[in-house]
């Protein structure tokens, strides 16, 4: 079954026949938290958004820039011979499907009907034509850069989700994952009008046997009619969305004269 094209999803009704839409970052949310997601799914009430980071969207838009150049040569790209990974870009015709936000890379998942997709940044092929996944990511901060915190737990379940949607659609893929992670450089003298990074490549041995589990039980989410558990934070503590919304809402209710015990 394909999608195509921006379309709002509608509100999932409990035990709907219809295919529900759900995207990579959905999954992630349900992770983060149960209760955010299925008012998100089942209401269209979703999280506050966080403004735009713009400074990292250009950076993934030249990154991708930087690697179509060596893809359209058939070679690999300085950092890939530096860190001695013998792949290439890899050339498909539905590259740009794959990459583009709202159609990405799908498949069925026929036991919960659920359709599940995702936008990657980029795709390698390596010598034994397995696929490698690949994430552009960018920040700045004095230290060096891992995906050691806490969380960033995330980064690693969006790499393994890529990498399950190639397996399901029928590619050879390889469990190891790469993050081209580029750092802004604070140790100038000055900016004048440049920001200096400096791009480290680090490997991540990716594991999906979690994801189908984590299907069935997105489905009986949805289809409860009962509100889910508040999340844990990724650094400890309850979901700070959730927290805020209890602490705002008893402090509404107080203002009112509403007693809530």
């Amino acid at each position: 079954m394909e999608y195509a094209g921006r379309k709002r999803s509608l509100a999932y009704a409990s035990n709907q026949q219809a295919t529900f839409k759900i995207s990579r970052s959905k999954i992630e949310l349900f992770m983060q938290c149960p209760r955010c997601f299925w008012l998100d799914a089942k209401f269209k009430i979703s999280r506050p958004s966080s403004p735009p980071f713009n400074i990292n969207k250009a950076i993934d838009e030249l990154f991708k820039k930087e690697f179509d150049y060596y893809r359209e040569q058939g070679k690999p790209h300085p950092i890939m011979k530096d860190n001695q990974i013998k792949a290439v870009p890899f050339s498909h015709d539905d590259l740009n499907k794959w990459r583009h936000n709202f159609t990405g890379i799908g498949v069925l998942h026929e036991p919960t009907n659920l359709y599940v997709y995702g936008a990657i940044d980029d795709v390698w092929v390596n010598q034994q034509n397995e696929l490698i996944i690949v994430d552009y990511k960018a920040t700045a901060k004095s230290s060096e850069v891992s995906i050691e915190s806490d969380w960033q737990i995330s980064y690693k379940r969006q790499i393994e989700i890529y990498q399950w949607l190639f397996s399901q659609n029928g590619f050879k893929v390889s469990p190891i994952g790469y993050f081209v992670y580029t750092n802004a450089r604070f140790d100038l003298d000055n900016f004048n009008n440049t920001l200096q990074f400096v791009t480290k490549l680090i490997p991540y041995q990716g594991k999906t046997d979690w994801i189908e589990g984590v299907l069935y039980s997105i489905k009986d989410c949805l289809d409860s009619d009962d509100m889910p558990p508040v999340g844990e934070a990724a650094m400890g503590g309850a979901c700070e969305f959730c927290t805020y919304a209890k602490n705002r809402t008893e402090l509404s209710l107080k203002a009112l004269g509403i007693n809530i015990n």
